[in-house]
């Protein structure tokens, strides 16, 4: 067996590890980061722990997400064991807002379905995925991931550097051509996918939610960024009606604060809004969300060329002229995540900064590709 950091890369514990992703084991899933006991994860870890049996539990908790909590899980076995010996885990928030936005919105069960049935295929890097467990009825959940340390999450207040950006660009790529155009995608009732039914309800969503935002936000929001906004929500319906298609799999949320660097390549995390569409929403979004201002004026059309590159090494035949189109057209995506998620989490003051840095970003990207004059075109 071979050993990546704390990746367990020996192809067979791997393929057990599945196994138990895809329901091996009964284990129901934790309600909260308390319920990662040495025998709960003793039972989770069965198929892979070769009779191994979890004697001590260390948790502390990680990251900055606001639908789910996650930590750091130290495990000491008594004996030998293929099962990993630190590992992340994700489970339900303790803030009850943030849990019943989580069944609302699917998140939990999306997550878990990613690891359980696209991962695999997939050739985005990610981290090992043990155990993947969603239960529809309490809308308890876990998944507990490779510990990839000591790379560190992006910060997506700070932004990134230009350099930092160019090595995501390989990523979104390997994420968008596997399954480009993949019509078989269809057969997992679970993802998402543009239709009728989700357009009204973002725009239900966006006509409750706006006011708010702007009675929050509208003191820290650019003002030609508070103005674009309304009209975008005015607009909203056309703009979701315009995917063109070919689709493949998308993050949703693809920013810095759901990306680890430092190891050989860019890792991807925080699958809770993959769905089917258009790949350079993704794109859009994390340059739009990542870069300040200046940067992004000076370097995106590098950055998109860099990726279009990767895209078509990667087997995909879509033209410049495609893709720079999409991405100026896709770009609302991050907007529209910054007015929503701000309003369905629960509210911290990072969390409004994290917000404001996005929507004033995004909000200046736009008006610099002048994205509205795409929301009703036909080509």
């Amino acid at each position: 067996m071979r050993l990546r950091g704390n990746q367990v890369t020996d192809p067979a514990t791997l393929d057990a590890a599945r196994r138990n992703r895809l329901g091996a084991s009964a284990v129901r899933p934790p309600t909260g980061l308390g319920d990662l006991t040495a025998e709960w994860l003793t039972e989770a870890l069965a198929p892979i722990a070769e009779g191994a049996t979890a004697v001590e539990v260390r948790t502390k908790r990680i990251g900055n997400g606001m639908v789910a909590d996650s930590a750091r899980v130290e495990v000491v076995w008594d004996r030998p064991t293929p099962a990993p010996d630190r590992f992340v885990a994700k489970v339900p928030a303790a803030a009850e807002e943030s849990r019943i936005s989580a069944a609302a919105t699917r998140t939990y069960l999306l997550e878990a379905a990613f690891y359980n049935d696209l991962a695999d295929t997939l050739a985005v890097h990610r981290p090992a995925c043990y155990v993947s467990r969603h239960d529809e009825v309490t809308h308890d959940y876990v998944v507990l991931l490779g510990d990839l340390a000591p790379a560190e999450a992006g910060d997506q207040i700070a932004g990134c550097s230009v350099a930092e950006a160019h090595g995501v660009m390989p990523e979104l790529a390997s994420l968008h051509a596997p399954r480009w155009g993949d019509e078989t995608l269809a057969q997992l009732p679970w993802l998402d996918r543009p239709n009728a039914e989700s357009v009204v309800g973002i725009q239900m969503l966006a006509d409750m939610f706006f006011p708010g935002f702007m009675d929050r936000y509208r003191d820290v929001l650019d003002p030609p960024v508070a103005a674009l906004a309304a009209r975008f929500v005015g607009r909203l319906g056309a703009y979701l009606t315009k995917r063109p298609e070919p689709w493949t799999v998308v993050h949703g949320d693809f920013r810095l604060d759901n990306l680890l660097f430092g190891g050989e390549r860019v890792a991807v995390l925080d699958w809770q809004t993959v769905k089917v569409g258009p790949a350079l929403s993704d794109v859009a979004y994390f340059i739009g969300s990542a870069l300040q201002p200046d940067d992004r004026r000076e370097h995106e059309e590098s950055l998109v060329r860099e990726y279009h590159a990767a895209l078509r090494a990667g087997g995909v035949d879509l033209s410049w002229d495609d893709c720079w189109l999409g991405y100026r057209r896709h770009g609302y995506d991050g907007l529209l995540m910054a007015i929503l998620a701000s309003m369905l989490v629960t509210r911290t003051d990072r969390g409004d900064e994290m917000f404001m840095a996005m929507a004033n970003r995004h909000g200046h990207q736009l008006l610099d590709l002048d994205a509205e004059s795409l929301i009703d075109t036909e080509d």
